[in-house]
């Protein structure tokens, strides 16, 4: 039987760091927390991405400080979007701070193929904690995934804060920056799910959190919507 430790260690009175560890072949971590952002208005720092470039199979997703812009890091290499002159640019620089991030390190993943009646972002929800708990992950605590392969659509965002405003909300949150919907592209899918960390780093409305990256690298961001097309690849951290 696995034993699961959780360590939790505040920071400060608006942030929050935790390690989640699930044996010992991966752990969650997370700085920051979206409640302290939407009630507090608390964008500043929580993290500096430097910290992590010497760490391995590095995998995070989150939120840039001040919320100009998405972090996704996939296998230790960075996919930082941002808006410059109202145009997606995307840096592969480690050198962002982030006032979201949740993050883990997992050297080896198992691939399940997603099955075709698999289509919107709710069954996708339900796939995952059903395959998570078939393969023995222990889905009462957080675990990261990764979704590969040509989806129909995906709606995105890159947040870009305007400076001095305090009045948080999920819509303005999605309604600042950038949006757009990409159609038969080929993506990985960065995601992290937990079903006890709601306003932590999900909304109340999901147990997931997701970030998104085209192939051919031309766009990257907050994943808000998405319909699955056949021949998707799930993967899952290998626990054995």
């Amino acid at each position: 039987m696995k034993h699961i430790t959780l360590t939790l260690t505040i920071f400060s009175a608006f942030s929050c760091a935790a390690t989640l560890d699930i044996g010992d072949t991966f752990k969650v971590e997370y700085k920051g927390a979206l409640k302290n952002i939407m009630h507090k208005g608390d964008i500043s720092s929580q993290a500096d991405l430097t910290h992590f470039q010497e760490t391995e199979h590095f995998y995070a997703l989150g939120a840039v400080e001040n919320l100009k812009g998405e972090i996704l890091i996939l296998d230790s290499k960075p996919f930082i979007s941002s808006v410059e002159d109202q145009k997606l640019t995307i840096s592969n620089s480690i050198n962002h701070k982030a006032t979201l991030l949740v993050y883990a390190s997992v050297d080896k993943w198992t691939s399940f193929n997603i099955p075709d009646n698999v289509s919107t972002y709710e069954d996708l929800e339900k796939h995952i904690e059903q395959t998570a708990k078939a393969k023995g992950i222990n889905t009462a605590e957080p675990f990261p995934f990764l979704i590969e392969g040509i989806a129909k659509s995906i709606d995105w965002h890159v947040i870009d804060w305007e400076k001095g405003d305090t009045a948080h909300s999920h819509e303005k949150h999605i309604n600042s920056g950038l949006r757009g919907i990409l159609t038969d592209q080929d993506v990985e899918i960065l995601g992290f799910y937990s079903n006890s960390h709601h306003a932590i780093f999900t909304h109340h409305t999901t147990n997931m959190h997701l970030h998104i990256k085209t192939t051919d690298n031309k766009t990257s961001g907050h994943l808000d919507r998405l319909t699955l097309a056949q021949g998707m690849t799930l993967k899952l951290p290998d626990i054995k």
